[in-house]
């Protein structure tokens, strides 16, 4: 059963979005770029104790939510568990860089990120270049 308290107003939404630049905070499309737009997602879901409050608030594309899903980590390959970025207290320059049309990971943090949001996934690369040869989509090296 969801509490009141769960529920996200439209000006908390309006909030995020203007504050996130109106792109996914996590794989940074615009959200005019994104097919399926974008969309609140709590950092640390209700399920796990999350709240509607902003500080718990991200604005993600619907591809980036629908893989990160209400996980809040994962398992690196030697087996240790590893939290996902958090739009709220990283920075995103600190955990990935754009080459090409990929993202990068540069820590254990980017990594599981990267590999569960499926960032890198043909798709997405294949998005992003399209976007980036119309001025759409970060370039950097």
């Amino acid at each position: 059963m969801s509490r009141a308290s769960d529920y996200v107003t439209e000006f908390m939404r309006k909030q995020v979005a203007e504050a996130a630049g109106f792109q996914c905070e996590y794989c940074l499309i615009h959200e005019k770029d994104a097919y399926f737009g974008c969309e609140i997602d709590h950092v640390v879901s209700i399920k796990h104790g999350g709240s509607s409050v902003l500080q718990n608030l991200a604005y993600s594309c619907m591809i980036c939510n629908l893989y990160k899903g209400s996980d809040l980590g994962s398992i690196t390959e030697t087996g240790k568990l590893i939290r996902f970025y958090n739009p709220r207290i990283d920075n995103w320059n600190e955990h990935f860089l754009i080459q090409g049309n990929a993202i990068i990971p540069v820590n254990e943090i980017g990594k599981v990120t990267a590999r569960i949001f499926r960032f890198n996934e043909i798709e997405r690369r294949m998005e992003r270049d399209a976007l980036q040869e119309i001025g759409l989509y970060p370039k950097r090296n």
